[in-house]
């Protein structure tokens, strides 16, 4: 007889093994304190304060009032949810709108939301691969999970470059007939070692080989560019991008994702993308606060030029104390460990020893061996929650014999 919770208890347990066992902290955002929270310990012991280090909230726009405030005057005049998919339930004018929102952001003809960025990856992808026929995907060897999965549902030709090795991109180019579609995929900033991809490099790639581009954007948006559109327009080039992704959970501080592309593009996705299709739609209430949020990022650069500088100044107090820090060129700031049991020892001293919560990256997130802490400061961390964390920090090397750098 089949013991089917035991294949699982076994399942569990070779991760334990492993050291990368993720042990979820009961955490309680307060609006308004960010990057103040509560934490509550499964232990019996009372609610304490502790100062979140790693979350992608990466402005803080989850308590910005405007947000706060279009997100309870929609739940006032329309209730909480959509009632259904939008093929069923109709679209609420809040879709519309922010979808309007996404497209003039972006510098294209339409947008499509969906629940998560997850899923807009995995959905367009996937139905990209179906509409193409013959189609071939050339996929960074870094892009997240969610690209990977798209990819894979879509059933297509799957090739992997050499992670922003635009030499490996073209010599795979290269090896493709030119009367085959092909799709170059891959993100911006990507989010565990902190680089950006050469954009208008790939982009020189695509057109010289008649190639269609897809641009992962969920780490940039909101983040770079004179409006907030992303890496694509700080570098200039929104216009050779065929399809833009990105997500309104991180530096929009919500809660959904979306593409954005031409007219065309947008409507095939629609028809055809089972993630969109068959499932329920995005709350209005979301969309109300998150269309907010991105008028009010349209016009913060101010906003962003705080990030960059609070980035710069971590990574530099970092470094002179001689933590082992991951090269990164834009507001990520990982401290690489090494091994998932330090790692994960080092998070709980921090979260014990001085109230300060960050979460360990451990395999399948990032390689094995590379094992490490991602900070992520926000405009609102302060010089104070900075000295605090380097004190914080060297105790925990101290006490736990990790290795500085040279």
């Amino acid at each position: 007889m089949v013991d089917y919770n035991k294949a699982f208890e076994t399942a569990v347990a070779a991760v334990k093994t492993e050291g990368r066992y993720r042990v979820f902290a009961d955490i309680e955002r307060q609006c308004g304190r960010f990057p103040t929270a509560l934490y509550h310990p499964d232990n019996g012991e009372g609610s304490r304060e502790i100062t979140v280090w790693c979350s992608n909230d990466y402005l803080g726009m989850g308590q910005h009032p405007g947000v706060v405030d279009a997100m309870q005057k929609a739940a006032s005049k329309v209730g909480a949810g959509a009632g259904g998919t939008r093929n069923i339930a109709g679209t609420t004018h809040y879709h519309v709108r922010l979808e309007r929102a996404l497209a003039n952001l972006h510098k294209k003809e339409a947008a499509l939301l969906f629940t998560s960025g997850y899923v807009a990856n995995e959905a367009t992808l996937a139905t990209i691969a179906r509409i193409l026929p013959d189609c071939v995907i050339i996929s960074d060897a870094l892009n997240h999970a969610s690209m990977i999965e798209g990819i894979r549902g879509g059933r297509s030709i799957k090739r992997i470059w050499r992670h922003n090795n635009l030499d490996h991109l073209e010599e795979i180019l290269k090896e493709i007939p030119a009367d085959r579609p092909k799709v170059i995929a891959f993100e911006s900033v990507y989010s565990m070692d902190g680089d950006i991809a050469p954009l208008a490099e790939i982009c020189a790639l695509a057109e010289k080989y008649n190639a269609f581009t897809y641009l992962d954007e969920v780490h940039a948006v909101g983040l770079y560019g004179e409006h907030g559109a992303g890496v694509a327009e700080r570098d200039g080039v929104l216009d050779r991008i065929d399809i833009v992704e990105g997500t309104l959970g991180k530096a929009f501080g919500v809660m959904g994702g979306y593409i954005a592309a031409s007219a065309a593009i947008v409507d095939a996705i629609r028809s055809y993308a089972s993630g969109f299709i068959f499932t329920t739609a995005l709350s209005p209430v979301l969309a109300a606060g998150a269309l907010a949020s991105v008028e009010i990022l349209e016009r913060s650069n101010d906003l962003r030029q705080r990030h960059q500088e609070r980035a710069a100044r971590l990574k530099k107090i970092l470094t002179e104390a001689r933590f082992p820090l991951i090269e990164s060129v834009s507001h990520i700031v990982p401290i690489k460990v090494g091994d998932p049991v330090q790692c994960k020892k080092v998070t709980d001293y921090l979260l014990e020893q001085h109230n300060i919560y960050v979460q360990p990256i451990n395999y399948p997130t990032v390689p094995k061996g590379t094992e490490r802490l991602r900070l992520t400061p926000t405009p609102l961390h302060t010089d104070a929650h900075m000295d605090v964390l380097l004190t914080a920090l060297d105790d925990a090397w101290t006490a736990l014999k990790i290795k500085r750098a040279a």
